[in-house]
């Protein structure tokens, strides 16, 4: 079973230039999505990542389709998105922080739903059942979807906080969110590399 949560530090062996070529990836400045601030135009690889995450966990992971695996995220202060709180379709997750060390700050957030108790959606069936809801999909729904952007109804559990170069690795299935955003542009905000794994087809 993979591990639900990892921390590496000094991830990449040359991060500033990792940042030099996350930062030129584009960025529409004007758009908003469902996450608080703008994500790359294009995908950057790390060479190696798959098969060094595939090591860690246990099981064999390529990128997930469909999602922004392998884009960066750029968020400022005052940023606000759509969603809040949330889960992320993928079997294992990542973020590596690319701010620099002068400007980093807060992290990832992650949070107990203070009307059921739950950290995370169950992992079986059993597990959802227990929690007093029919299935996956009504806990999404019930949980993530309609409290996402209500503050009152989560308890913030721990932060990974930022630091430049910083890998962690978790479950998607933890409810999560990023802290708030930072700084006035591209040179001094925050600044993530996304990660979204899915199993590796046999």
């Amino acid at each position: 079973m993979a591990p639900t949560f990892v921390m590496i530090d000094d991830f990449v062996a040359n991060p500033h230039e990792l940042r030099r070529q996350a930062l030129g990836l584009g960025y529409d400045m004007a758009g908003k999505g469902n996450y608080a601030g703008v994500t790359s135009a294009r995908a950057l690889p790390i060479a190696g990542l798959d098969d060094y995450v595939s090591r860690l966990v246990g099981d064999a992971v390529v990128a997930a389709p469909g999602t922004l695996h392998g884009h960066c995220r750029l968020t400022l202060k005052g940023d606000k998105g759509k969603s809040g709180v949330h889960i992320d379709p993928a079997f294992y997750s990542g973020i590596l922080y690319l701010s620099l060390p002068e400007h980093s700050r807060g992290g990832t957030d992650f949070f107990r739903h203070r009307p059921s108790g739950l950290e995370r959606v169950p992992a079986t069936h059993e597990g959802v059942q227990g929690a007093g809801f029919a299935d996956h999909n009504a806990l999404i729904e019930q949980v993530v979807n309609q409290d996402t952007q209500k503050p009152s109804r989560w308890e913030k559990v721990f932060t990974a906080p930022m630091r430049f170069n910083r890998l962690i690795l978790f479950s998607p299935w933890l409810f999560h969110n990023a802290a708030p955003g930072f700084g006035t542009g591209p040179e001094d905000g925050r600044l993530a590399y996304l990660m979204f794994f899915a199993r590796r087809p046999a």
